[in-house]
């Protein structure tokens, strides 16, 4: 692998202030980076803002001002929230520098040249909103199908960009390349649109319409699409084409976007490089919308969070933990203070912040302060060590990141974690140091909860930085070491002999949900008139003939023609379970395996879309959809739910 890593977000548009969408690609991005330059890579990471286009105009005006005013305004806002979230990119880049006009003007008279932009008279469907002509194909019912208004119709003449002459090209790269679109999901929604006949792509407006723009430098008289002119952000900010950034950087690009914006950067941006003789970006990483009053956020729906007002409250970098450990990369996900607070409460507070305070009061109490000597000798002899299960979360953890699934990485972490705090009951330090003959046992069992400890702090920095310098630094250790190379410090056994710890502080307070204020809430919990009336009571003896267990869901698939029913493989310790569940609409097959369940293991089989199914996963059902019933901390499959 290149030891360059570039990554970047999509430059934000500047007609409204950062929101949690924002938040969440800029944050994701910030943690890539920092994982990579953790590893000893040399990172270049890239955010800024979109500063040209109709709607830049429009919301100007509304806010009566001119356009470069207004744009340095909301331009600002970005830039001085990214170091509130611990946001550390290595370059700002705007649309309005004098450096990018020159790119964008320089590779439009190259593509110009070479006879791949033409002119021509239209008439089409002109969406503000979308800032493109819409295809009569792509309406629904008349409107545009993301922001249900009905386009303008215009004719006008402009200059085309000859996308369909590399509509082949573009089919053959993406099947050649299985994760040039990743998930593979939108790799497979690029290919199904060009299915169609792939239309030229009008790239300016005349100036009789619109002057802020960059102007075309074969024509006075039109101003650059707003697309063709950001997308160029990417190559402009490395110093395109001779900067010696763009030569290290460009080759290992990863681009990470919002899934609304996948067909500018998943279409017109991979034919523009081919078209202007770039090499196409190595990776185009798409996540999903977060979704708040179970709508995608919108100004116009007044549900859009703030995310500085979060960070603030709750922490800046239990924040960025939920968001990373939230979302399913790819996936949609909904945001909930409450589950946010759920979170904190129980991920941070209690699984790792308490295993933190419990191990070092025990190593303060009988270890005076100073780590232990590694002992593997008696580590193989007595099966003590964590080393093995800390090998698998670190396998776990980079291979996770390697895709950006770093929903998946946390969860490496805390099934760790986890298999510590279990680890601390089952040897009972506290026990050990009664007795002087079990002195090697209890500073073998010490050590190894330490030097995991150093290995947790280590694998959170990227997504907690603050937290994991805390912890390093409690532990004896530089924190220094955490963004300067890591590569051995991810190999056990790091942990000096000697190491000087000190007492712990608390490192995630629990939050009180019920303390905090409604009018202080972002997101409104259910009222008692939204919730389900009680059903009829049951006895004791009556509920005790349910033999409910938890489950591991192993594999999970769609039912051919049915709607609603996902065929499941439930491990519930003993034996494998077939289950039908009606909850496609809900869940996608790939995100429920190695899902801990709730099944009731005695309910009559019963055919279903002729599969035999051998139990229920239980599920919360409203009107959102449904949420299968997990345990709180992981249990062995077959483990009794009383």
């Amino acid at each position: 692998m290149s030891q360059a890593f570039y990554c970047t977000t999509p430059i934000y548009y500047v007609n409204a202030k950062p929101h949690l969408g924002h938040a969440y690609t800029t944050i994701l991005v910030d943690v890539a980076a920092r994982a990579a330059k953790a590893d000893g890579r040399e990172t270049f990471f890239l955010t800024g803002t979109d500063e040209h286009g109709d709607k830049v105009v429009e919301a100007a005006r509304k806010n009566n001002e001119e356009p470069k005013a207004y744009v340095d305004t909301i331009s600002g806002l970005f830039r001085n929230l990214w170091p509130k979230l611990s946001i550390e990119p290595d370059r700002f880049i705007r649309t309005t520098e004098d450096g990018h006009i020159r790119v964008v003007k320089q590779i439009l008279a190259r593509i110009y040249e070479a006879g791949d932009i033409y002119f021509a008279q239209y008439t089409g469907h002109y969406c503000l909103g979308c800032e493109r002509f819409v295809l009569e194909r792509e309406l629904v019912d008349g409107l545009c199908p993301d922001h249900g208004t009905k386009p303008e119709v215009i004719a006008e003449s402009n200059y085309f960009f000859r996308m369909s002459k590399y509509q082949g090209w573009l089919i053959d790269h993406i099947k050649a390349n299985p994760d040039f679109i990743r998930p593979k999901r939108y790799a497979n929604e690029v290919l199904s649109f060009l299915r169609e006949p792939l239309e030229d792509l009008c790239i300016s407006r005349p100036k009789s319409r619109l002057k802020w723009g960059i102007t075309l430098p074969f024509d006075e008289n039109f101003v650059t699409y707003v697309w063709f002119d950001a997308l160029l952000n990417y190559v402009s900010a490395l110093g395109y084409p001779d900067g010696p950034d763009y030569k290290k950087f460009w080759p290992v690009v990863q681009h990470v976007v919002a899934k609304d914006i996948l067909k500018p950067h998943g279409i017109y941006w991979p034919i523009m490089q081919k078209a202007a003789g770039i090499a196409p970006y190595q990776h185009l990483n798409v996540h999903g919308y977060w979704n708040v009053d179970k709508t995608k956020m919108s100004k116009s729906l007044g549900n859009v969070v703030d995310p500085l007002a979060l960070a603030e409250r709750y922490g800046v970098d239990a924040f960025r933990y939920f968001l990373l450990r939230e979302m399913a990369f790819g996936l949609d996900s909904s945001f909930s203070e409450q589950a946010m607070v759920a979170r904190i409460n129980a991920d941070l507070a209690n699984d790792l912040g308490n295993l933190f305070s419990r191990v070092l009061a025990m190593a303060g109490k009988f270890l005076s302060w100073a780590a232990p000597a590694q002992n593997p000798a008696l580590e193989q002899e007595t099966g003590l060590g964590l080393k093995n299960a800390a090998n698998t979360m670190v396998e776990q953890y980079r291979d996770a990141c390697q895709s950006f699934a770093f929903h998946n990485a946390l969860k490496a972490v805390w099934d760790f974690i986890g298999l510590m705090n279990r680890f601390v009951d089952t040897n009972a330090p506290w026990a050990l140091a009664k007795d002087e003959q079990d002195r090697p046992r209890l500073e073998t069992v010490l050590y190894n909860l330490l030097e995991g400890l150093r290995l947790v702090a280590a694998l959170i920095w990227p997504v907690m930085p603050g937290t994991a310098e805390k912890m390093t630094t409690h532990l004896g250790m530089d924190p220094r070491m955490l963004s300067q190379g890591r590569g051995a410090a991810l190999a056990w056994g790091g942990l000096p002999a000697g190491a000087t710890l000190s007492e712990p502080q608390a490192l995630f307070p629990r939050v009180d949900w019920e303390s905090i204020e409604p009018s202080e809430q972002t997101t409104k919990m259910d009222t008692p008139e939204t919730k389900a009336p009680a059903k009829e009571q049951i006895s004791f003896d009556e509920f005790k003939k349910l033999d409910l267990r938890v489950g591991l869901i192993t594999t999970a698939e769609a039912i051919p023609k049915a709607k609603k029913l996902l065929k499941l493989t439930v491990d519930i310790g003993s034996e494998t379970r077939t289950v039908v569940a009606g909850i496609s609409l809900s869940y996608k097959p790939e995100e429920l395996v190695g899902k801990q369940v709730v099944l009731l293991a005695n309910l009559a089989p019963a055919k279903i879309m002729g599969i035999t199914s051998q139990g229920m996963v239980l599920a919360a059902v409203d009107e959102d959809g449904a949420r299968v019933l997990s345990p709180e901390k992981n249990a062995p499959p077959g483990t009794p739910v009383q």
